[in-house]
């Protein structure tokens, strides 16, 4: 039975202020005891004692990181597949604000929101894995490396980035408030921080792939080459858009009740569309990926050990997934395009995890692997990411249609 969908308390000047307005929204709204809650709240905690102790006691007495190692699964996987996951944010308002595909306008919000709280966890988690914490000022400054140094541009990058996302998603806030002349301004931002913010994704996808470049002689040549800024901004499409079909999948679910019925009609539509985007961007990586092959000359590496997962990981994960696109285009199976966007987050998941810690140092005696903290504290970004995002979904006008005063005030 589908719930009603909860009204939000807009501000009144003459009844309520400001603070009794965010007070209340404060306070839990629907079940308190899901599943999803009783699984993450335990870990959650367990998290944040892991985290007091590395901060207290230093990163090595919670991870396997060290002088020889200094990067690992909290850098590999919250930053250098984090931000490919969070590509569907560009990649959307691209399709939407550029190219005026406006069936893909209801999704939009959610998809920036998500973009958005992708960068803002997995910056902070950039905290976690410094040894030195507050020495991240240094990647804005240039202190220490100078300002030509592809770190610094790369921060600078993340950081303009995030404030481009917020600008896109502050009407949402403004309706939210119901602070109509502040609504009426930031809307008219948006087209400029669209384009802003599709500039700056691009290159900062780039930057994450040419870190990787200075690394020639420690990445295994099955996974360097001197494509790989381009190769990660190519991945970050596909990447990011098999993301919002996952997750536009399950918010349909979770917050069925805030749908109307056009977006429903429309949800598979959408799904549709996308795996067409999905295929196509796939691939042109994979026929990419094959000239690097032959140009590099990489045959006599294809049938060692590290070789063969290199054809598990372009097989499985990047051919196949490819093939379940197109053949879920044709065919219009919904099902088919879910187990592809999964598939391929899985791949991307893989190739970046291949590239900042399996295939890196690969030949080195000293190997790295990940402790069960570093897994936990993971999972626990993750899930207080999730709450948020679940947060701010219910109480503002996200996946819902926007109050009736915003269409009067146009």
């Amino acid at each position: 039975m589908n719930k009603a969908a909860p009204q939000p308390l807009y501000l009144d000047n003459h009844e309520n202020n400001t603070f009794k307005f965010i007070l209340n929204e404060l306070k839990p709204k629907g079940k308190i005891f899901t599943p999803f809650n009783i699984i993450s709240i335990p870990v959650i905690i367990t998290g944040l004692i892991i985290m007091y102790i590395r901060f207290t006691q230093g990163i090595g007495s919670v991870t396997n990181l060290s002088q020889e190692v200094p990067w690992g699964l909290w850098i590999g996987f919250d930053v250098v597949t984090g931000v490919a996951f969070a590509g569907g944010a560009y990649v959307l308002v691209f399709m939407v604000y550029i190219l005026n595909l406006e069936k893909y306008r209801p999704i939009v919000r959610v998809t920036v929101l998500n973009g958005f709280l992708a960068y803002l966890f997995y910056s902070a988690a950039l905290l976690l894995d410094l040894g030195r914490p507050l020495s991240i000022i240094n990647v804005i400054i240039g202190n220490g490396f100078g300002v030509s140094s592809v770190l610094f541009l790369v921060g600078w990058h993340f950081l303009l980035y995030m404030l481009a996302l917020l600008l896109e998603f502050s009407p949402a806030i403004a309706e939210w408030l119901n602070a109509r002349k502040a609504r009426k301004f930031l809307s008219g931002l948006t087209l400029a921080a669209v384009i802003f913010g599709i500039t700056l994704s691009a290159l900062h996808q780039s930057g994450v792939g040419a870190l990787f470049l200075m690394a020639k002689d420690k990445i295994h040549p099955l996974w360097y080459n001197a494509y790989m800024p381009l190769m990660f901004v190519v991945s970050s499409v596909f990447g990011g858009i098999s993301m919002v079909i996952l997750e536009g999948s399950i918010s349909s679910k979770v917050f069925d009740y805030q749908l109307d019925k056009d977006h429903h009609k429309q949800h598979n539509s959408i799904l549709h569309g996308l795996s067409k985007v999905c295929a196509v961007g796939m691939f042109v990586y994979f026929f990419m990926q094959i000239l690097i092959f032959v140009h590099q000359q990489n045959m006599p590496y294809l049938f060692s050990p590290m070789g063969l997962w290199f054809m598990f990981e372009m097989l499985g994960f990047v051919l196949l997934p490819m093939l379940l696109f197109f053949q879920s285009y044709r065919t219009h199976n919904i099902g088919m395009i879910k187990v592809a966007s999964v598939l391929t987050l899985l791949g991307i998941v893989l190739n970046r995890m291949n590239i900042s810690i399996i295939a890196f140092q690969y030949d080195s005696v000293v190997r790295y692997v990940p402790t069960w903290q570093e897994f936990v504290v993971t999972l626990t970004i993750i899930f207080i990411e999730i709450w948020v995002l679940r947060w701010i979904i219910t109480r503002m006008p996200i996946l819902r249609k926007s109050p009736d005063w915003v269409n009067n005030n146009h």
